[in-house]
Formats: structure tokens, C-alpha cells, sequence
């Protein structure tokens, strides 16, 4: 149960994606306790979600002291956020560019409806940290991954629910193969290749061929940005691995 404060306690949006696994891992290398939240809003690429209890369970294989801090995993339908976009990812459309500029994959208000219910949550389970997989650094320019976004987001959540919440954006600033090697420090090659094996990030939601990468259709945005990310990390490992200088 809680400890009043909630100061070593987590709560990790966690989809079944690269990103999210990563920082699941993040959360349970710093925080005492640490639950799960998923959210089921009519995403083409729901398979993701299908892979979260085996991330969970893979994690506590690769660092037996996780286990003692992994907590209560949930989900919550969203269905309503589904029915009021139009976007690539909510329903049947080739992937392509709005004429804002945005990719049709953005999902308006999507990261500020998951905080927000996860803030919500939180302050039921007596958890004080929140942490999320946005990143700026490699998007489409979705606006809520901006950090600023989150730090507003953070001071809007705080004054109306009269809590201290922190919101944690571990990736903000980590392009894909950082991310990557993030995995590595947190895990080592197991959780590496527990990443690739278990998460999913294709938009178009298909498991297809075995990459190196992991699973995924290989032409997407998201494949290919996980793929580009993927080959510089295994070559920036090597080069490490043999001392070569870049």
C-alpha cells in the first residue's frame, strides 16, 4: 500500500512498445514499486498490447530484483478517443501527411487524455511519478511529445488534483538508437533482445517477418525509424565492442 507520499512509487504508461519497454525497465531500475497502465483506444496496431504481460514477465527473468517491484498491471478502454479522431492509426487509411504538416498518424489530445487518467489513477494507488515514453528528439512533430507540452501538462495536473505529481519523460531527448542503447545499460543483450522479440511499434499493427529489429511490416514510419535506429546502435556496438574509433 501506499506510504503516504508515494515518493518511490511509479506509475509507467506501458503500450507493448519499444519506447514503453524501455521505460518500464527505467522505472524499475529507480523506483521501489512500480505498476503498469495500457490504454485500448481503437488502435490499428493493437497487437502492441498483446505482448505487454510478456515484457512484464521478461523483465523479471532478466532482473530477479525487478520482480519484487513490479506491481498491479491495467487497462483502460478509451473507445470514445477512437470514435472522435480520424486519423491512420484509429482507422483504414494509407499513412500520409495532413495539409497542417502533421502525419495522419496523430492522434489529437491522445498523451494528454493518457496522462491525464493516469494521473488520475495515481493519486488512487498512491503513486507520485508518472513516466511516459514521449520523445522529441526522433517524432513527427507530434505537439504532445513536446517537452514543453509535459511540463505544462505536469503544473496543469498538480493544481487540479492538489498533488505533487512528477511526470518522467526518459527518451525526451534520446534519438531511437540511444534508446537502444539505453536497453542495453538497463539490461544488458537480454533486454535487448527481449525488446525486440516481444514489443511491437508498427503502426500498421503486423507482426510479419523477424528483422533484426523485431516484428513489424519494415516500410511504416515507425518500422523504418525503429529499423534506422536499430542498425546504428548494432554498429555503434561494435565499434565498441572492438575499440574501433568512429
Amino acid at each position: 500500500m501506499s506510504d503516504g507520499s508515494g515518493e518511490s512509487r511509479a506509475l509507467v504508461l506501458f503500450s507493448g512498445g519499444q519506447d514503453s519497454a524501455t521505460c518500464l525497465a527505467w522505472a524499475l531500475d529507480r523506483f521501489a514499486h512500480v505498476e503498469t497502465l495500457g490504454f485500448e483506444y481503437g488502435q490499428r496496431h493493437r497487437i502492441e498490447l498483446d505482448g505487454r504481460g510478456r515484457l512484464r514477465a521478461g523483465l523479471v527473468r532478466i532482473v530477479p530484483a525487478w520482480g519484487r517491484r513490479l506491481g498491479a498491471d491495467h487497462t483502460l478502454a478509451l473507445d470514445a478517443l477512437g470514435q472522435v479522431s480520424d486519423t491512420a492509426l484509429t482507422r483504414e487509411a494509407e499513412i500520409g501527411y495532413q495539409a497542417s504538416g502533421l502525419p495522419n498518424t496523430f492522434v489529437p489530445g491522445r498523451n494528454i487524455v493518457f496522462l491525464t487518467l493516469a494521473a488520475a489513477l495515481a493519486y488512487r494507488r498512491g503513486l507520485r511519478h508518472i513516466v511516459g515514453g514521449m520523445c522529441e528528439t526522433d517524432y513527427s512533430g507530434y505537439p504532445d511529445c513536446r517537452d514543453d507540452t509535459i511540463k505544462a501538462l505536469q503544473v496543469a495536473l498538480n493544481l487540479g488534483m492538489d498533488r505533487r505529481f512528477v511526470l518522467h519523460t526518459p527518451l525526451m531527448w534520446l534519438d531511437k538508437a540511444q534508446t537502444w542503447h539505453l536497453a542495453q545499460e538497463l539490461g544488458g543483450r537480454p533486454l535487448v533482445d527481449l525488446v525486440v522479440e516481444e514489443s511491437h511499434t508498427c503502426y500498421l499493427g503486423v507482426r510479419g517477418l523477424r528483422h533484426p529489429w523485431g516484428y513489424g511490416c519494415g516500410t511504416c514510419p515507425a518500422c523504418l525509424l525503429r529499423a534506422s535506429g536499430y542498425a546504428r546502435f548494432a554498429a555503434e556496438s561494435v565499434e565498441s565492442d572492438t575499440g574501433t574509433v568512429p
